[in-house]
């Protein structure tokens, strides 16, 4: 008896002796290892993502914002049973069951489920109250006017990151400064602060100030939509800038898209073709040949030209104009849009004097603006130009351009010859700290005399008044513009003969300008020339953004101002013919309706 007793005790003795070596070996010997291995289970870094700066339009409307959602995630150890979950899962989230469950019997504790949900998605998702699905914080960009100047705002991934237009030109500014938070987690997974561990929040990032006006962006847009779907077209791009300081008003490309739902629509409808795309100008280059021969005294608006009965022929190869003319005056030449007396002038500046004139113009260089994806255009050097260069560059063909050069070039001989740099954004900042990206127009050179800036204004106001471009006339105002009719190339083929681009470019009011503008259809059906296509567009556009602008017509009695004229923009006479043409309420309740009043909030005149 004595012996099991005695056996029992030393069984006893051994059994704590071991207890507290092993307690010694945790507490003491290898207490450091496994106090760092507690901090590795109970403590957690998440980075927490700043809300990205607001976009906001010339006048304050928001055109891009944050807004703080809710992101699902879950603890596959936690779910009992993946299948059901991912079941129910998938019908209320739209998603996939088979890619939920693969995610949902993962041998992890977070995996996201869903991230950036609308408010009814996730009221939904916690309706279905699952065991080991939990909730995030995450802003969310929202783009409350959708479609509208989708391709300059551009567009952000759920990552936060800017990936198109400005959102991703600007990604730096807009993405504000991330935080690493350290939480505590329970046993049940679970998170929560703790005063002792560090605590910060995340920098938002600084707003962007736009030169875009919503209204005139959407009047740009209704109008180009409008035009697109009359003549059938491919598609169109319209840009209105202030001739005076370069900033532009309205950029509009189309087939459009939204950038809420970017992923739905291909490349080529999110390209910024205004920027991004050069085309062949036609007869609006005349006005280029114009400036060359004029600068160079070579020619007065009163000389004749033989425009020989509409053909010509050069190094053996005829040339052939779209009309019979035989003798017309240098300003009847660029009135009727004559092929062969633009031929003439040309030939008569010279290849390399004409050459200069085209680069002092800006073409074959980006203009500077400031979004991406900006090309040059295709002009050749002079010394590789083919015998024939100087006759086809002389009425457009055999160069190409984009529209923002081609209405830039035009804005400077609206203000007297000043090319200026364009540009979409204002000013970048937060509150009252804005800084002022242009505080004044940048000069890039001056391609004219204010002398010859001056006869090309009276020559592009014959073209309105008495040539090719009638329809671009706007009642009460002087309209200045040039229309262009241009043959798309065919690769290995030539010219087409069935594929054009139509386009108007000009400024209004002519003498005293207050926007320049630029339209161009693609591709249009049944009839194609500028004057029929595109300068339509251009007059309802530019009379609408000249009323909006509070800019006083030129052929009404100055007695009636300004009564008249604010009855007219503030709607006030429903009997004017100006009112019932122009609909400004009407405007601003689309956009209103567009942006909805929660997202779009700001002063809308």
């Amino acid at each position: 008896m004595k012996a099991r007793w005695f056996f029992a005790l030393l069984l006893l003795v051994a059994w704590i002796g071991g207890i507290g070596a092993r307690l010694y070996q945790l507490q003491v010997t290898d207490h450091l290892e496994y106090q760092d291995l507690a901090k590795r289970q109970q403590l957690r870094r998440i980075t927490l993502e700043p809300p990205r700066g607001t976009i906001y339009d010339a006048r304050g409307r928001k055109l891009a914002l944050s807004l703080e959602v809710d992101s699902a995630w879950a603890c596959p150890r936690e779910i009992d049973d993946p299948a059901t979950a991912s079941a129910e899962l998938a019908r209320v989230l739209g998603l996939e069951r088979q890619k939920l469950e693969e995610k949902l019997t993962r041998d992890k504790e977070f995996v996201w489920v869903a991230r950036q949900l609308d408010s009814p998605v996730s009221a939904a998702v916690r309706d279905l109250d699952l065991a080991g699905v939990t909730f995030l914080k995450e802003n969310k960009r929202y783009y409350p006017m959708r479609e509208l100047a989708s391709q300059v705002v551009g567009f952000a991934s759920v990552d936060h990151k800017g990936l198109e237009g400005l959102e991703g030109l600007y990604d730096q500014v807009i993405t504000g400064e991330p935080v690493n938070r350290r939480v505590l987690r329970d046993a049940r997974f679970g998170t929560l602060s703790s005063p002792t561990l560090s605590f910060g929040d995340a920098k938002p990032g600084r707003d962007l100030y736009l030169t875009i006006d919503v209204a005139i962006q959407h009047i740009v847009e209704r109008e180009l939509a409008r035009a697109v779907e009359q003549s059938q077209a491919r598609g169109g791009t319209a840009v209105v800038l202030d001739p005076h300081s370069g900033a532009v008003l309205a950029m509009a490309s189309l087939p459009s898209f939204d950038p809420n739902r970017f992923r739905h629509f291909d490349a080529s409808q999110r390209r910024n073709r205004v920027v991004a795309d050069a085309f062949e100008p036609g007869s609006t280059f005349k006005m280029v040949t114009a400036a060359a021969a004029l600068e160079a005294n070579l020619i007065d608006p009163t000389d004749v030209l033989d425009c020989e009965r509409g053909g010509i022929t050069l190094h053996g190869i005829r040339i052939h104009d779209h009309h019979p003319f035989d003798l017309l005056t240098f300003r009847e030449v660029i009135a009727k849009s004559s092929n062969i007396g633009a031929i003439k002038t040309g030939l008569m500046v010279g290849r390399d004097l004409f050459y200069q004139q085209i680069q002092s113009f800006g073409f074959g260089a980006p203009t500077g603006i400031d979004l991406p994806g900006e090309a040059s255009g295709l002009v050749r050097p002079a010394e590789r130009w083919a015998r024939l260069a100087t006759a086809y560059i002389s009425f457009g063909q055999g160069i190409s351009v984009t529209a923002i050069q081609l209405v830039s070039a035009f804005a400077a001989v609206a203000n007297g010859g000043q090319l200026l740099e364009p540009y979409v954004v204002r000013g970048v900042g937060a509150g009252d700290d804005v800084e002022l990206v242009h505080p004044r127009p940048t000069l890039r050179g001056m391609p004219v005399t204010p002398g010859t800036a001056r006869t090309l204004e009276r020559l592009l106001e014959a073209v309105v008044t008495e040539g090719t471009g009638k329809k671009a006339a706007i009642e009460g105002y002087r309209v200045a513009g040039k229309t262009g009719t241009a043959q798309k190339a065919e690769a290995g083929r030539g010219y087409s003969a069935t594929k054009f681009v139509a386009s108007f470019v000009g400024f209004a009011p002519a003498r005293e300008p207050a926007v320049a503008a630029l339209i161009v259809i693609d591709e249009p059906k049944g009839a194609y020339h500028g004057g029929d296509v595109a300068a339509p567009v251009f007059s309802a556009i530019v009379r609408e953004v000249l009323l909006y602008l509070r800019v006083p017509p030129q052929r009404v009695p100055p007695e009636t101002w300004p009564g008249e004229l604010l009855a007219v923009i503030d709607g006030q006479d429903p009997e004017s013919p100006a009112t019932a043409a122009l609909d400004l309420d009407g405007v601003f309740g689309e956009v209103r309706e567009r942006g909805g009043a929660e997202l779009a909030s700001g002063p809308v005149p």
